[in-house]
């Protein structure tokens, strides 16, 4: 395969403060060394109500977020930060509606598509919808993500799996209704915490593990030899890397552990990261590994010199790290 590893790292993880402006992490970016970022939704809105001077833009100002939009393509583009806009994110809660519920969903979508073009970005990330009332048919979400991978097209759609999803909860279920949708543009997202975070870890138990359900470690192992074994490289979109911490009380749920205890491999956390790396790395898969972390009182400090700069440093070691830990 000729494509090689990039690494990218997503802005939301890179400050929660209002104080983080999309400017400062771009620059922090840039000079940790990454070749492309994802974009998070969040930090496009905060950015078109500073550059326009208009507090009162919504997320569905699709006027007022092209125009933003087209700025932040510039900022990226060489000679300034050179970072690539590698995917957007994140579009939840789509799949599975029917009736004003589906119109608002693929209103929304044909909103973001109009994004993605100027930002000159090629990519939309979906996220697992988590809404219990949404339809749990493979055949229904299956046909939602392929007529959207049809609006979107010929830009990717990658299909991530959330651990705390309503009905899709595994990169398994996500790549079976990916075949089903059977779109060249409609492919997957893979996630270490989504995946570990799911399949092995629990924040639920005292362990941080998933208890009761037999061999645990065996049917990860599993899992993993059959992700390494069955997913098409083409079909890997990109990777998001992350570890997660134990809480030191059990949570009520994944959502939680997700916002607020996901720091990067070898910084605290305990999820069997390397496992799932080495079976994307198995698949041939050479593309965007990209850093997505949320630790949410580290991250909700507020700005000051060199912060951000620390956390892109910390982000890219890690992956400099797993890549030679993974014997990529």
């Amino acid at each position: 395969m000729s494509q090689k590893i990039l690494f990218s790292y997503a802005t939301p993880s890179l400050g929660m403060h209002p104080t983080h402006t999309l400017q400062h992490k771009l620059s922090a970016l840039s000079r940790a060394g990454y070749m492309g970022i994802e974009l998070g939704f969040d930090d496009l809105l905060s950015f078109a109500r500073s550059y326009l001077h208009n507090p009162s833009i919504q997320p569905d100002s699709y006027d007022q977020l092209c125009i933003a939009a087209q700025k932040i393509r510039l900022l990226c583009a060489p000679p300034n930060h050179n970072l690539t806009i590698m995917v957007l994110q994140p579009f939840s809660n789509f799949e599975g509606y029917t009736g004003k519920s589906r119109e608002e969903a693929f209103s929304r979508a044909r909103g973001w598509r109009r994004i993605l073009d100027a930002l000159g970005c090629d990519m939309l990330q979906v996220g697992s919808n988590d809404d219990r009332t949404s339809s749990g048919d493979p055949d229904v979400i299956a046909a939602d993500l392929a007529e959207l991978a049809d609006l979107m097209a010929p830009k990717r759609v990658a299909y991530e799996n959330r651990c705390w999803g309503a009905h899709v909860k595994t990169w398994a279920d996500a790549w079976a209704v990916v075949k089903r949708g059977n779109r060249v543009n409609l492919g997957l997202c893979l996630d270490t915490f989504q995946s570990a975070g799911g399949e092995w870890g629990d924040p639920r138990t005292e362990s941080g593990r998933v208890e009761g359900e037999g061999d645990v470690d065996g049917m990860w192992r599993e899992s993993m030899r059959m992700l390494a074994g069955t997913l098409p490289m083409e079909k890997i979109f990109f990777l998001q890397i992350s570890d997660a911490l134990i809480p030191t009380k059990p949570l009520k749920g994944r959502d939680e552990w997700s916002h607020g205890l996901r720091p990067s491999p070898y910084c605290g956390g305990y999820l069997p990261v390397e496992d799932m790396v080495r079976a994307v790395l198995k698949t041939g898969f050479r593309g965007w590994f990209s850093v997505e972390v949320f630790l949410e009182e580290e991250h909700e400090k507020e700005w000051e010199e060199g912060l951000e700069e620390r956390w892109a440093k910390e982000g890219m070691d890690s992956l400099e790290r797993l890549l030679v830990e993974c014997g990529a």
